[in-house]
Order: C-alpha cells, then structure tokens, then sequence
C-alpha cells in the first residue's frame, strides 16, 4: 500500500486539503479529486469528505496513492529543445534554456527536460529502476528551476547517480551562477548564511525560516550600474541546494533577482526586456564518477540575459 503520512507543518495550517494533498503527494489537481472521492485522503484517520476542508498545524494528514494506476514511465519526445555539452558512459551535462521544466510533476506531465532526454538516451529509463529512484526523474540528482537556464549534470549509470548525489551532499560539487540583481550590492562579496523553507502565507513559495533547512549563497560583485536603475551583477555560489535557494536569498538581504516576479516584492527594472529571473547556471564542477577526474564546463550567457546588460549603463 502506497501511503504518504505528513504531520501538517506551519507552512500548510489554514491551507485546503486538496492543494496540500497535491504538494505532499505530488499529484495532479484531478487525481486528488478522485482521492477524496474515493475516500483515500484522511485527516487524523478521519475520511475527508470536502476538497474544501482546512489543515490545521500538528494534524495527521495521509493519503493512499493506491487509488491511482501506477505511474506510467515518461515518454520519450523528440521536440524538446536542450544542448548537450558533455556525454560518456556515467554522465551528461545539458545546458537547459530557460522555460523548460527538468521533470514531469503536477501540471507538467510531458515535454520536460526527462522527456527530451529519454529520446536521447533511452537507458536512462533503466537507472531509475537500478538507482531506486522516482520513474520520473531517471538520471536526475539537481534541478533548475523553470525559468533558470545553465548547466546540469544527469547521472548515466546507478553507480554514477550514487556517487553525484553523494556528491552533492558533501558539497563537493561547485556550482556558479551568473545573477543580476535590483540594487546596489554594498561591498565585494559576502556570504548568506540563512535557512531556507516553505512559506507560512504561500506554502507554493519559499522563504527564510527557522523552520526552514541550512543554506549559504556566497557572492561576488562583478559590475554594477546605475541606469536605468541601480542593478548588481554577481556571480552566487551555492553551497546548499535548496529550492529556489538563491532567489530566497537575495530577495532577502533586499536585492532581488531581476526579472523575478515571484520573490520581487513588487520591484522590478524599469524597461526590462526579459520575461524571466536573471540567473544562469553558468560554471559545473566536479569529481568524474568512475575516474575521480576533476571536471569543469562552462555556459555563455544565453541571448536574452546578454541583450539585458547591454541595456544597462554605468
């Protein structure tokens, strides 16, 4: 039996049950309607009736996957647009543009980066199963977000899936991206050092919480300009990877990303000419899977970011 048993975290009280269940078990808005009819979502062992029903802080909230088929393997699809700069037998490095989505999840169930990879490279399909992993995701051991283009590793092989996301977890793996930010960044560089989690009003967002997990962003000034608005350009290091990690932070010390519309607070560059946040994935490092080689790729700005500096002027 396929159950998820959350307690309800701060982050959900108040919230619908039905947007929570969709969150929590990651599944689509209609398959949670069958769910709940189907009596599958209860609340305290408590059959919920209404999608409507309010989460409250410290309730157990489990539901019962079983009432949906098994998940189907993701199609391969030939129309996904994404550049490989890197293969060999134990891994791929993809330079993922901007808008595109790296794993099928709620409201996304095709055209991902997984999709465009699987026509590629069909074993993929295999090192899900070998690895243990989600169906959804063979290969993947980081993301980007939708709207963030650059450089992502995807695991060939179980063995080299194992050893990215160790990896991974002892910070062993550099990743630099190019940002621009709203403001002017006082000093050289600095470091911010503030845990990261979902957010209390808007549990689709993340935020800066005690309750949140560990995060650091370390930055470098790069440039900085004055029209037609004061703007930063930065170069962040992660050395945590948490969602929208770097986004949270910025906006957080008061210098939010450039074109990003969900962590802005309302600001923005006037005459902007991207439709997106500036932030691109620009520089990947790390210890080769099977030779222990250290390894280096880099990524250009893509058009769109380049044709935004030169709108700016010192």
């Amino acid at each position: 039996m396929s159950v998820v048993r959350v307690e309800v975290p701060i982050s959900l009280d108040g919230v619908r049950v039905d947007k929570a269940v969709a969150l929590v078990a990651d599944v689509s808005r209609s398959s949670v309607n069958t769910l709940i009819g189907e009596g599958r979502v209860l609340i305290d062992g408590q059959v919920v009736r209404s999608r409507s029903t309010v989460l409250r802080c410290g309730q157990e909230l489990a539901v019962d996957r079983d009432a949906e088929q098994a998940p189907l393997a993701p199609a391969a699809d030939a129309s996904v647009v994404f550049d490989v700069v890197y293969e060999d037998a134990d891994l791929i490095v993809v330079d993922k543009p901007a808008g595109l989505v790296v794993h099928p999840g709620a409201g996304h169930r095709s055209g991902t980066l997984v999709n465009g990879l699987l026509e590629r490279y069909p074993e993929l399909a295999s090192v899900a199963v070998e690895a243990g992993t989600d169906i959804d995701r063979p290969g993947i051991v980081h993301r980007l977000d939708r709207g963030t283009s650059g450089l992502m590793v995807v695991a060939r092989s179980a063995d080299a899936y194992h050893s990215l996301v160790s990896q991974l977890g002892d910070r062993e793996v550099s990743r630099l991206y190019r940002v621009l930010v709203l403001g002017q960044v006082e000093g050289a560089s600095g470091v911010v050092d503030a845990p990261v989690g979902r957010s209390v009003s808007s549990p689709t967002r993340m935020a800066v919480s005690r309750r949140g997990k560990e995060a650091r962003t370390r930055y470098q000034v790069e440039q900085r300009f004055l029209e037609p608005a004061p703007t930063t350009l930065m170069t962040a290091a992660l050395e945590t990877g948490r969602t929208h990690q770097i986004r949270v932070h910025l906006s957080a010390i008061g210098h939010p990303v450039v074109g990003d519309e969900v962590y802005a607070r309302g600001r923005s560059l006037p005459g902007a000419v991207i439709g997106r946040p500036f932030l691109h994935a620009y520089s990947l490092s790390l210890a080769h899977p099977t030779t222990g080689q250290s390894m280096t790729w880099t990524s250009d700005l893509p058009d769109d970011l380049r044709g935004q500096l030169e709108q700016l002027s010192s």
